[in-house]
């Protein structure tokens, strides 16, 4: 953790938090000079306690004895102890205002980091979520963010807070007492020091420990509940547990080490602070008049060292809580670093991006993919044209580059090399998600939200906003409405998390039905009925048809049956290159 460190995370906080920040430090000052006050009331209060008469008689009090009508020592007790008792009172009012503010924009800023993560992770590029563990991204969203509003957000508020604190104090008690004030400061700051120079390393190496496990934690819990029915099948329970458990028992113990390493210090503090109290008291009973001119001067040092322990033991924790958070802190660092891509910054606030032109032909001009340099091409020097309203089917093996096909004319994946092309536009990243307002995609795997069917095929719609007659009119398309108007809850039915409650088949026509709710006029199929069985594809197939010759459809299936009612159909090789055939000249082979 360091300064630069900081000012990259300031430069992320809105003008709102700034201001918020700007107005806490004012806090902290006052609070410091009522922490002044509270010290330096207590000489007078002692004082009328042990001496009344010299302190009525000073002429600094002569005003005030004037303005209240005092006439004699023993009249100044009951002012000055409610003096001293509001004092205290304001004391403790501001210090607990201080504890509220800092705790709420502590947790505030911390949301306004998460949301920012999160928005911006979301609006990357596929090619970077592809590339990424999602088990990396929540755990930083989630864990290593509430690590930076308790590990670096908090405690750098604290720490500026018991500063100013420590410095009025001690520029207090140095106006006191001089000779020890500045030998209390020394031994403490001195001691404070050497347990930082010798924890500083271990600090650092369980900082690197709670980044790294707490992401396996988060891999483990994922791979062990996502995969649940093999986990059962399989009997493999052993296996995710010990996963879990290697991951949270060296990270708890990293957390409780560093815990026991902020707070230890203050057990020593408070003994040799007792112990210096002490003996300040035993040397000022041997002066001429004991205790009795000195016990203001003591309790003014005693109630000074009471308020600098804590705010010496707070600093030195803070600064153990930062050091302890610097991983974390870096790894949220670089995903607020993400860059906002141009084509997000337009459509920021959920404006709806306006469709592109489109009214012949897509085009893939000489087109390469791969998805790293120097990695193997998926896809090679390819030319292909689609009309409009024309249906294409895509064939090859596994693996040979299909899905890749599909994804470089979503736009999801620029080409590495070469052109594609909307009516003669060449679709860039500022112009795709205007392309993509064209396009409606079902993938083989549909995902499903644990809501209700209706808010499953309206997906990424606000319930409000939902349009029930278009949900039953995709519904009936996509060959389920039957089966929704069976359940007793109809589309309001719950289906789980990702869908549990639901078979493969149901899953995907509900799919096909979100394709269809968002009337786009680009229909892609990823291998989507495949989970159907024959009669259930042909009569969605059929209905799909049905729909129109303005729609443009292009198909990825592994049965040929399927690509019957294709246009042209795709054969994509191994080798990346593409070869276009007819439904019936593969019907011959």
């Amino acid at each position: 953790m360091n300064i630069i460190q900081l000012k990259n995370l300031w430069r992320y906080l809105s003008p709102r938090r700034k201001k918020q920040f700007y107005l806490v430090l004012v806090l902290m000052f006052l609070v410091s000079i009522t922490e002044v006050i509270s010290v330096g009331a207590i000489i007078p209060f002692l004082a009328i306690l042990t001496a009344p008469e010299v302190v009525y008689q000073h002429e600094f009090m002569q005003p005030i004895n004037n303005i209240l009508n005092i006439t004699s020592s023993e009249q100044l007790l009951l002012p000055l102890t409610i003096a001293f008792i509001l004092t205290v009172i304001l004391v403790g009012i501001f210090r607990l205002l201080l504890l509220f503010v800092v705790t709420r924009l502590s947790f505030a800023t911390g949301a306004d980091l998460s949301n920012d993560i999160y928005r911006l992770t979301l609006y990357q590029d596929y090619s970077v979520h592809v590339s990424r563990n999602s088990s990396e991204l929540i755990n930083a969203i989630i864990v290593k963010t509430n690590t930076v509003i308790g590990g670096i957000i908090w405690p750098t508020l604290t720490l500026i807070s018991s500063l100013i604190i420590i410095l009025a104090i001690l520029g207090t008690l140095f106006l006191i007492e001089l000779e020890i004030a500045l030998i209390v400061s020394l031994g403490f700051g001195l001691l404070y020091f050497g347990v930082i120079r010798y924890t500083k390393k271990q600090l650092r190496e369980n900082s690197q420990i709670i980044a790294e496990q707490s992401t396996q934690m988060v891999k483990s819990l994922q791979e062990g509940l996502g995969g649940i029915r093999d986990v059962l099948i399989d009997g493999s329970q052993k296996f995710y547990c010990d996963l879990y458990r290697n991951a949270d028992s060296p990270l708890r113990r990293a957390s409780g080490n560093n815990q026991f390493i902020s707070s230890s210090p203050r057990y020593i503090i408070e003994a040799i602070g007792m112990v210096l109290i002490t003996g300040i008291a035993y040397k000022m009973s041997l002066q001429e008049n004991g205790l009795v001119n000195a016990l203001p001067t003591l309790g003014a040092l005693a109630l000074g060292a009471q308020r600098l322990l804590p705010a010496l033991q707070q600093a030195y924790s803070s600064y153990s809580q930062l050091k302890g958070a610097h991983s974390s802190f870096q790894d949220v660092l670089k995903l607020l670093d993400q860059k906002l891509p141009q084509h997000a910054i337009r459509i920021e606030g959920y404006k709806s991006p306006i469709p592109m032109l489109f009214e012949n032909e897509i085009e893939l001009n000489n087109v390469s993919f791969r998805y790293k340099v120097g990695g193997n091409w998926v896809l090679k020097n390819n030319n292909l044209k689609l009309s409009k309203g024309s249906r294409t089917g895509f064939m090859g093996v596994t693996g040979s580059g299909k899905s890749t096909l599909l994804d470089v004319i979503m736009g999801l994946l620029s080409p590495t090399n070469g052109k594609l092309l909307v009516d003669g536009q060449l679709i860039t990243s500022e112009n795709r998600r205007d392309w993509q307002a064209h396009i409606a995609h079902v993938p083989q795997n549909i995902y499903l939200s644990d809501s209700t069917i209706e808010e499953n095929i309206a997906f990424g719609i606000p319930k409000e906003k939902i349009n029930h007659k278009q949900i039953e009119r995709a519904a009936q398309q996509a060959q389920i409405l039957s089966l929704i108007d069976s359940w007793k809850d109809g589309y309001q039915t719950f289906v789980g998390e990702r869908g549990v409650r639901l078979s493969g088949g149901q899953r995907q026509r509900i799919g096909i039905a979100r394709a269809l709710y968002k009337k786009a006029n680009v229909l892609i199929f990823d291998e989507a009925t495949s989970a159907l069985d024959n009669e259930t594809e042909r009569v969605v197939m059929d209905q799909i048809e049905g729909l129109g010759q303005d729609l443009t459809i292009l198909i990825i299936a592994h049965r040929l049956t399927t690509l019957q009612g294709c246009d042209q159909i795709v054969q994509v090789n191994e080798n990346g290159d593409l070869k276009i055939s007819s439904y019936q000249e593969l019907l011959k082979k």
